[in-house]
């Protein structure tokens, strides 16, 4: 099946940000694509104002999100993003959610919030609680992940073992001193770790990278982008995951019982 990752500079208006997304997933859906990841906290940003994503926070069924669910009803293909949703006053879930047929199908609140480099999520975001059941597209299982989840291969370990054939993970992840190397590096490692394909979408404002990445299970990048708005996509397949299986069974060999997550 064909997959993509969308990459664009996240405004301070989500009016704008929400055209962008459906404009995305109009193009990935005239391409035959099946599943497509966008970026992480898609409401608002604003470089003079961090907390922009929290305090734009909305519910799954704002205004936000009912104009991609109104363009998901217009094609077969399954959209994943995140946005803030309202937790407690003041704060909020970095929500990851997938959209098909028009309706929300899954939904996954970030586990492991961006206490590092100076940054801390934390201080208005909520964590999650648990690890979201895997999702179907097509035939084939995808683990739910969110940008420094990616740092942790527990995680993605653990939906390998559940039975996960591809990882998915919006990201917006924070440029810096060999933030890019880390990046290309912990993508291609969560592949290797758990012989799935990772496709990895990054918000490419002037504060994040962007350089989105699909990934096939044996760590090979096989489509990529730079630091502007694009779309990615490639072809993916079973047969391939069952191929890298063979030749490297690292879920198979395992000595040690799987870490206990939460």
């Amino acid at each position: 099946m064909f997959v993509a990752a969308g990459q664009f500079a996240v405004t301070p208006v989500w009016e704008k940000n929400a055209e962008t997304c459906v404009s995305l997933m109009s193009q990935a859906a005239k391409n035959g694509v099946s599943l497509l990841v966008l970026p992480e906290a898609l409401l608002a940003r604003d470089d003079l104002d961090p907390d922009l994503s929290v305090k734009s926070a909305q519910l799954p069924e704002g205004a936000f999100l009912t104009s991609l669910l109104f363009e998901s009803r217009r094609n077969r293909m399954t959209t994943i993003l995140t946005i803030h949703v309202p937790s407690t006053p003041g704060r909020a879930f970095n929500m990851l959610v997938a959209l098909r047929g028009g309706k929300i199908v899954a939904h996954y609140a970030k586990l492991h919030l961006y206490d590092a480099f100076s940054v801390q999520e934390s201080r208005y975001v909520d964590a999650g609680e648990t690890i979201a059941p895997l999702l179907e597209v097509e035939g084939l299982k995808i683990g739910l992940m969110t940008c420094y989840d990616l740092r942790f291969p527990e995680l993605a370990l653990a939906q390998a073992l559940q039975g996960a054939e591809i990882l998915v993970l919006p990201a917006a992840w924070v440029r810096g001193a060999l933030k890019e190397h880390h990046w290309s590096t912990l993508v291609a490692a969560r592949a290797l770790d758990t012989t799935c394909y990772v496709i990895a979408a990054g918000e490419c404002g002037n504060k994040n990278i962007g350089q989105s990445r699909i990934v096939d299970p044996l760590g090979v990048t096989i489509a990529a982008a730079a630091e502007t708005p694009a779309l990615i996509m490639a072809e993916i397949s079973a047969e391939r995951v069952r191929q890298v299986r063979a030749q490297l069974p690292v879920l198979r060999n395992r000595r040690f019982a799987p870490p206990q997550l939460l």
